[in-house]
């Protein structure tokens, strides 16, 4: 459906950090950065881009949106949240876990990065692994 996402920050070198943190924890490689001075992360055919805004104003997070990463299962969510939180991100919302509703249940894991803006780890649970009382 989308061919990239890109953020805004005011500091690459700590983004540069947290994402490549971040993304490890799921398997990605370390970002690299383009001749305009952007932080690349490529993965499973998608890209997300971090970089100074190129108004020259300051980076500032979306109020009510969210980037949400397709992760495989509740321990890459887990390890996902884990080295977030680990490489300078706040943890928010409710703690990883299954959230149920409108017949489905979804394994979340909510951070804010060190610019403020709202990622989500999620994981679709087939049927076998959805709790009875979640």
């Amino acid at each position: 459906m989308f061919s990239h996402m890109m953020v805004g920050s005011n500091d690459l070198d700590r983004a540069k950090k947290f994402y490549d943190h971040l993304f490890a924890s799921i398997g990605g490689k370390p970002g690299f950065q383009d001749p305009k001075g952007r932080l690349i992360y490529s993965h499973n055919g998608s890209l997300f881009l971090v970089t100074k805004p190129i108004d020259g104003e300051a980076a500032t997070h979306g109020n009510g949106s969210t980037i949400g990463f397709a992760v495989n299962g509740p321990e890459q969510a887990d390890a996902w949240h884990k080295a977030g939180v680990e490489a300078g991100g706040t943890a928010i919302e409710d703690a990883p876990g299954v959230r149920s509703g409108s017949g489905m249940s979804l394994y979340l894991a909510y951070l804010r990065d060190p610019d403020g803006n709202k990622l989500c780890a999620l994981h679709r649970m087939p049927a076998a692994q959805t709790p009875a009382a979640a």
